[in-house]
């Protein structure tokens, strides 16, 4: 599925989520210095961060995504605070090396589908961050009790209004799981109905490798970094057996081995 497809719809499906906006303004408060968003999108988070006095810096593969946050970041006067760059995250290189704090939001980290994808991930966000700069990933939680809910039922998620169209989109998702490969494997489903009932189904199919929470440790260690916590909600919940989110909070460690 083509990623711009996908961020032609991203701010009609999470335009309004704000629920984990409190979350990103508490861990953010104090960074003293530039941050950098990978997995950017349209600039859902990027706007609210640069207006509350951060610099930023977005980085996404989607140059459909990126000119929507390019539109909503000049719109906000904010384009001294906020820079865009197309890039992949498993191998970028930016000319800005000393980020003070990197995260990546949404479930974001999940579209690297090996081993060797999420440590160059993790490997190429290090090599951007400053001495003891900080990470951040935000992924949910494989409780069995969601794995084992993923049967290709189909869910209907919300009914909302294409601000583009001005035509009104349902939309549906189902997941399906396969535990030996640790990949959850969704469908968003969105039908748009015009002015006479006529419906136009798009199907947009994307699959995130799950990950566990000592194998997310295990990870980052092996990249350069140390675990300083760990929360279950955007709420900052310790994390326990029946949280949904795994948040990790970490920071980058000593110099490694040059291969990395």
């Amino acid at each position: 599925m083509s990623l711009d497809l996908i961020a032609r719809y991203y701010d009609l499906l999470y335009g309004a989520l704000d629920e984990d906006w409190p979350m990103w303004q508490t861990l953010t408060e104090t960074t003293a210095g530039p941050i950098l968003e990978v997995g950017c999108g349209t600039g859902r988070l990027l706007v609210p961060l640069a207006e509350a006095g951060h610099t930023l810096t977005g980085l996404d593969l989607s140059p459909v995504a990126l000119d929507a946050a390019r539109a909503k970041i000049k719109s906000a006067g904010l384009t001294r605070r906020v820079s865009l760059h197309q890039a992949d995250m498993r191998d970028f290189d930016l000319p800005q090396k000393n980020f003070a704090l990197a995260f990546i939001p949404l479930n974001t980290f999940l579209h690297n589908h090996t081993v060797d994808d999420q440590l160059a991930t993790l490997r190429a966000l290090r090599r951007h961050l400053q001495p003891a700069g900080r990470l951040i990933i935000d992924i949910f939680y494989p409780d069995p009790a969601l794995l084992a809910e993923a049967d290709g039922r189909l869910y209907f998620e919300s009914e909302t209004v294409d601000d583009l169209t001005g035509r009104t989109v349902q939309w549906y998702w189902r997941h399906e799981i396969d535990l030996a490969e640790q990949m959850r494997h969704l469908t968003y489903i969105l039908d748009e109905i015009d002015e006479e009932g006529l419906v136009r189904r798009v199907q947009l199919p994307f699959s995130l490798r799950f990950v566990y929470r000592y194998e997310m440790e295990l990870l980052l260690r092996a990249s350069g970094f140390s675990v300083e916590a760990i929360y279950g909600s955007y709420d900052l919940e310790p994390f326990h057996s029946h949280s949904q989110k795994m948040i990790f909070v970490a920071r980058k460690d000593g110099e490694v081995d040059s291969s990395q």
